[in-house]
């Protein structure tokens, strides 16, 4: 996670602040990404505008993106729609195979870690639940 602030403000309350978020949201970091927020601030504000703040987060909630992108991909391909634009300028059909190919594997790469952080979520909750019972 990434956090870009802009404008005047404390650094140290920019610090406060970000701490308590990841507090609040832990379960939300893996834990085999060690500092895995980062925070930058500049002075000098926007034009216009007194402060700013970005976000940069990833997630493996992108891979529902990535599935909708190939099931448009593979109606459109499979119809050959679009195609003499991109053959005519130089590229290769197999071109398009390999991207769908790539896309697929992406998506492949990043359902393997939700599924990790799920694994690690349910053995937390077993373990909890094991707490409880021993007491």
């Amino acid at each position: 996670v990434g956090t870009f602030f802009r404008g005047k403000m404390s650094m140290k309350e920019v610090e406060e602040q970000m701490m308590q978020a990841q507090n609040k949201f832990s379960a939300n970091f893996v834990e085999w990404i060690p500092n895995n927020l980062k925070t930058a601030v500049c002075d000098i504000p926007p034009r216009d505008v007194k402060m700013s703040a970005t976000f940069v987060g990833n997630s493996t909630a992108i891979q529902e993106l990535f599935y909708r992108i190939c099931d448009s991909f593979a109606l459109m391909f499979r119809r050959k729609a679009f195609l003499h634009w991109y053959t005519s300028e130089g590229m290769d059909e197999m071109e398009f195979s390999e991207a769908d190919s790539n896309m697929k594997d992406l998506i492949s790469e990043y359902q393997q870690y939700q599924t990790v952080g799920l694994d690690n979520d349910f053995d937390e909750v077993e373990e909890e639940e094991e707490e409880e019972e021993v007491m």
